[in-house]
């Protein structure tokens, strides 16, 4: 009886050496996840997604915070190698810097998905939107709000970054089609609505009356540029349009006090991340790049949002 009893412990404690799936026929993926920064609302929302998917799909998410150092972000890439993991998604900090985590993931033979942003190093997936097209919708509705003619300011997110140089690049090829319009300044405020308030306040005073739209590359900028301009009673006078449709954003929207902001579908690309790394995992066919379109949010359309 008691070499009977022996064996059921050895047995079990065998079982518990890997996890199981719900159905107990397959480990249970591990999917290693570094994001750019968890202070963000739209990365707080990329997060949320994949880990309903990643519910949905019986996987287990390890998450970090890069906390918008690439180097950090390298470091905990390591890591995942370093446990094993089935896969990893990347949310990259920089294009050039988030590199090496690539290279090293790829070298360990762990298939990685590019989600949100893009590195110059190839990931196995890429999961995302085309920036430029967020940057030639902003500035499309800028230029139709101005009639073609005035001069804009034009707040950038972290340089270096693929959303800052695409969404700049979008928004440069619609100015170039509008010579009535001109650039009157272009700076970052590393996606920050705090800096990008403190920003519009300088511009303000250094412009003025001057200032007829302002293109955000994102809504916490766009929030903090918003909230200046309310305070010096210009708000009136400016267009202004933010990316990301963020919940803040979509309520100035539907309020009158923001003019627009471009729809990016986060419980998309982050469901659409987590799918792609689980079939990368299982060794299944899988999309190479997957493009997620923008929209352009208006009062006249916020109700769809």
């Amino acid at each position: 009886m008691k070499r009977i009893i022996a064996l059921l412990i050895v047995v079990a404690l065998c079982g518990c050496g890997r996890q199981q799936s719900a159905g107990g026929a397959a480990p249970t993926i591990t999917i290693g996840v570094s994001l750019l920064n968890v202070s963000n609302e739209f990365i707080v929302m990329l997060n949320q997604a994949m880990q309903a998917k990643a519910d949905e799909l019986g996987v287990k998410l390890l998450v970090n915070d890069a906390q918008g150092s690439a180097e950090r972000q390298v470091q905990q890439v390591e890591s995942f190698i370093a446990q094993h993991v089935d896969a990893i998604i990347l949310n990259p900090c920089e294009v050039a810097a988030s590199s090496p985590a690539v290279d090293k993931a790829v070298a360990a033979g762990i298939p990685i998905v590019n989600m949100n942003s893009e590195t110059h190093s190839a990931p196995t997936a890429f999961v995302g939107s085309r920036d430029e097209e967020s940057g030639r919708l902003a500035m499309e509705c800028i230029a139709k709000h101005l009639n073609g003619k005035g001069n804009v300011l034009m707040i950038e997110g972290v340089m270096g970054q693929a959303a800052q140089i695409k969404r700049a690049e979008g928004a440069r090829a619609i100015l170039a089609e509008h010579p009535g319009l001109k650039m009157l300044a272009a700076q970052t405020a590393e996606w920050d609505r705090a800096k990008a308030m403190s920003l519009m306040e300088n511009w303000i005073q250094a412009h003025g009356q001057d200032i007829q739209a302002v293109f955000a590359q994102n809504d916490e900028m766009a929030m903090g540029a918003l909230l200046a301009l309310e305070r010096a009673k210009l708000k009136d006078k400016v267009v202004l349009v933010g990316v990301d449709a963020i919940a803040d954003a979509l309520l100035a929207v539907k309020d009158g006090r923001l003019d627009a902001t471009v729809f990016q579908d986060a419980r998309q690309q982050g469901a659409s991340a987590v799918d792609s790394a689980v079939k990368l995992a299982r060794h299944q066919p899988c999309d190479k790049q997957s493009f997620i379109p923008y929209r352009l949010v208006t009062n006249a359309n916020i109700s769809q949002f």
